[in-house]
């Protein structure tokens, strides 16, 4: 499948819900940490199959701000997975170039894990290949109200005016202010629903709803769908006719 994908026509950043941990585990007889831990793996995979194919930009959705209402073992578990994960994984990603940016209410999570990442985050900030980002303890609700707020605060300190707020300000306080809008969104596990996640920022991102559960996700079936979105036509509010029409007149200025 690698072989198909167009270089030229690589997606500049890819967003993984990453979904069926826990019904991969249920179908195993086992608990439901045992499938947290084995799509450790496809995390791997998925990372490692990004940076072969050139995209510059990954971002997992890996501890959402809803997930604190699960068992109070299960969030442990969870934590104490993503902080001795990133402990393994860190000098790997030393060595593969890639650099590694947190969003989300960081202030809430744990201290163990708000200083690994910060470790990790500084340790990585010079690397120049792919860029991981985790969203930890992420709510896009929340991170829209963080932004109203803080551009009302702006307003009220004299900073910015009613002619200064467009989609463009209000994006450049969001979280992902630095990050491209994600040309692909994938949830694996089945389910068709974004559960919080980007939504300010994926307006206009194709959607590619799987059925595999996440510890099945393979570096072939990421390009898989990088292919698929190569097939597709991204129109962005205009009409098929208008894009062949301008694809056309770049061909012949070339």
């Amino acid at each position: 499948m690698f072989s198909l994908i167009d270089k030229s026509n690589v997606p500049i950043h890819i967003a993984i819900i990453m979904d069926g941990n826990g019904r991969w585990a249920k179908t195993r007889g086992a608990e439901r940490i045992f499938g947290h831990q084995s799509g450790v793996q496809a995390v791997r995979n998925v990372i490692e199959g990004a940076n072969e194919a050139g995209v510059k930009y990954l971002t997992l959705y890996t501890f959402s701000a809803e997930n604190w209402n699960r068992t109070k073992d299960e969030v442990n578990a969870l934590i104490y997975l993503i902080v001795y994960s990133l402990q393994v994984e860190l000098e790997d990603l030393k060595k593969n170039n890639v650099r590694l940016m947190t969003i989300g209410n960081l202030k809430s999570m744990p201290l163990e894990c708000r200083e690994e990442f910060q470790i990790a985050s500084e340790e990585t900030k010079d690397n120049t290949g792919l860029t991981l980002i985790f969203a930890l303890n992420y709510s896009s609700r929340w991170e829209i109200a963080e932004a109203a707020k803080q551009m009302v605060l702006e307003a009220c300190n004299g900073n910015l005016s009613l002619e200064d707020i467009n989609e463009d300000s209000f994006s450049s306080y969001l979280t992902t202010s630095k990050i491209p809008d994600p040309d692909i969104l994938i949830r694996t596990g089945k389910e068709c629903r974004l559960s919080n996640f980007l939504l300010w920022q994926i307006s206009y991102s194709e959607l590619f709803f799987l059925p595999i559960l996440w510890p099945d996700f393979t570096k072939n079936d990421l390009w898989q769908i990088i292919y698929e979105y190569q097939l597709r036509e991204r129109r962005f509010g205009k009409t098929s006719e208008q894009i062949n029409v301008h694809a056309t007149n770049e061909n012949i200025e070339m």
